[in-house]
């Protein structure tokens, strides 16, 4: 057993739950957020683990969680959704803008900020992001889905700088891969247990303030 805790925030499904099952596996005590009830997320309840309901975009489902300063390693943002089908700057309403920014970045930004508190000196922030929200990379396409993760990219840098470095709380934005989930589609080149198990070795050998924006294999992404 590790002693070790984590707080996953979007626990219910895909990466988010495949991350709890392999924490959970690695003897790490596991907080798991859902936005409604999960039959596969409780399937895997017994000791070690918790299940809360929270919503990135809701802050008052997650300012009531009692948690208790300092209490965890590690505080993972697991939320995102893929935006509207069209994915066009050009075809984009405000709305389907509005849900996708919130959802992917300022929701979680805000998330992290107030829960990291709960974050122990010298633990873990860690935000899932993705590839296509490197500038450096940037090939064109998916454009609302592409905006929303450089969105994220850069207020997790900011969080780093102002919110979390000064703790020692080092903060990692993660990219883990082309997964076979519901987005990821089933032509995928990887299963949830090889994304997850990268990324909990990513998480676990994670130490000391600064920000990394990494993949599931620990290999580092230009922004």
């Amino acid at each position: 057993m590790s002693g070790k805790s984590i707080f996953i925030v979007g626990a219910s499904r895909g990466i988010g739950l495949g991350l709890a099952r392999e924490f959970l596996s690695r003897g790490w005590s596991v907080i798991a957020s859902e936005r409604s009830p999960s039959e596969e997320l409780h399937a895997l309840a017994g000791e070690g683990l918790r299940i809360v309901t929270a919503d990135v975009t809701v802050p008052e489902s997650y300012d009531s969680l009692d948690l208790g300063l300092g209490s965890l390693d590690c505080l993972f943002i697991n939320a995102g959704i893929s935006g509207a089908k069209h994915q066009s700057s050009e075809q984009a309403t405000n709305d389907e803008v509005a849900e996708v920014m919130m959802t992917n970045a300022f929701g979680p930004a805000r998330a992290a900020k107030r829960l990291l508190p709960s974050v122990r000196d010298g633990g873990t922030l860690a935000f899932m992001t993705s590839q296509l929200g490197s500038i450096a990379n940037n090939t064109g396409g998916f454009e609302l889905y592409r905006a929303s993760k450089a969105a994220l990219n850069m207020l997790a840098k900011g969080i780093a700088e102002q919110n979390a470095g000064p703790r020692g709380i080092g903060t990692l934005a993660l990219h883990p891969g082309w997964v076979q989930t519901d987005m990821g589609g089933p032509n995928a080149t990887l299963t949830v247990d090889e994304s997850v198990t990268g990324l909990a070795d990513v998480v676990e050998g994670a130490s000391g303030k600064g920000f990394r924006y990494t993949d599931y294999a620990g290999e580092d992404l230009p922004l």
